[in-house]
């Protein structure tokens, strides 16, 4: 393997603290990726990938990715939960990366939620 030069070390210091702060503290949405072991079999990593990967993109601070365990369906993995301060949260199931996009655009910036995905809406509450 070759050596790492300074710059790529800052950039990949840089790439973590900014996949860090989407992941901690508090904000007006919070989207938790279940990431039970049959949500990871599924393909829970890369529906998280694809979040933060959006969050990024458009630079929002007050969007935040995190992670849980099992939600309890293993059959309808990978699932989501999307929860925006002030309204019930939503639970998303049998999601692609394209799906988490749609979600991301529909709910997450204009408040539509996409029905056609959710499983649930206000089960739970965390914000």
């Amino acid at each position: 393997m070759p050596k790492l030069k300074v710059e790529e070390l800052a950039e990949i210091r840089e790439r973590t603290r900014r996949l860090t702060s989407l992941r901690e503290g508090t904000a007006r949405v919070r989207i938790t990726i279940h990431m039970g072991t049959c949500g990871i079999a599924a393909g829970a990593r890369r529906i998280m990938e694809a979040a933060l990967r959006e969050v990024e993109q458009r630079d929002l601070r007050d969007v935040i990715v995190t992670t849980s365990g099992c939600a309890g369906l293993c059959s309808r993995e990978p699932m989501a939960t999307v929860e925006v301060v002030g309204e019930p949260p939503v639970k998303y199931v049998d999601l692609t990366e394209a799906r988490i996009k749609l979600i991301f655009d529909e709910h997450v910036l204009w408040g539509r939620i996409p029905e056609q995905f959710a499983l649930a809406i206000g089960s739970e509450r965390t914000l």
